[in-house]
């Protein structure tokens, strides 16, 4: 088994996340839940369940919202290029997604996002440079508008993320780390340009892994 627990801190107000993962042949079980769950005494608020076969489909279920939410996934071979495929349907809200990504070669990678029944589609671009420096440009069809992200990896663990939202004007900048024997931590901020008074959204991450 293993579990995992997230703490999340803005100026305003701080949350909590756990997961337990158990391992049953080829499945994953998993249950989670939110400071919602236990503040005020145990209760549903904030549970979720899901049941998982890595690569092939995810099944989650929240527990006081009484909400199915399906995922499969599949991969076929386009020009001997691999095409992953995920397909998702929330029962409760009867959305439905299909997202698609087209790995060109190791630097180079073509994805797209369709929501049914809204017109909304997004068609993205990402570029790995050095395996170090990511640019990935985005379109949003529904929107008319284009969103830009620009990462680089330092010192092995640290990852420093700049992302603009042209529809938007907003526009963030985050540092994490990934550390297996640290934990992970992320701090991020942004600020919408198009404000009147700039002031920036700041917010903390901290995430622990633990083997059960």
């Amino acid at each position: 088994m293993k579990a995992s627990f997230k703490a999340r801190y803005e100026p305003d107000k701080a949350t909590a996340f756990a997961t337990v993962v158990a391992n049953a042949g080829d499945f994953k079980l998993r249950a989670s839940m939110t400071d919602a769950t236990i503040v005020n005494g145990p209760c549903l608020n904030g549970l979720g369940l899901a049941i998982e076969k890595p690569g092939f489909f995810i099944i989650d279920y929240n527990v006081p919202k009484k909400d199915l939410r399906f995922q499969f996934m599949n991969t076929i071979r386009v020009a001997e290029k691999p095409l992953n495929l995920t397909y998702i349907h929330s029962k409760g809200d009867n959305k439905t997604m299909l997202n698609g990504s087209l790995a060109l070669d190791p630097a180079n990678k073509v994805s797209a996002n369709h929501a049914f029944g809204t017109g909304d589609t997004k068609l993205k671009y990402t570029y790995v440079h050095g395996g170090l420096t990511t640019f990935e440009p985005s379109y949003d069809l529904g929107k008319n508008a284009w969103d830009f992200m620009v990462a680089r990896k330092v010192y092995g663990d640290d990852l420093f993320r700049a992302t603009y939202q042209s529809s938007s004007k907003n526009l963030g900048l985050e540092w994490s780390r990934a550390s297996k024997l640290n934990g992970s931590f992320k701090i991020s901020a942004s600020v919408n340009l198009a404000e009147e008074r700039k002031m920036p959204k700041l917010c903390a991450e901290t995430t622990w892994d633990f083997e059960m």
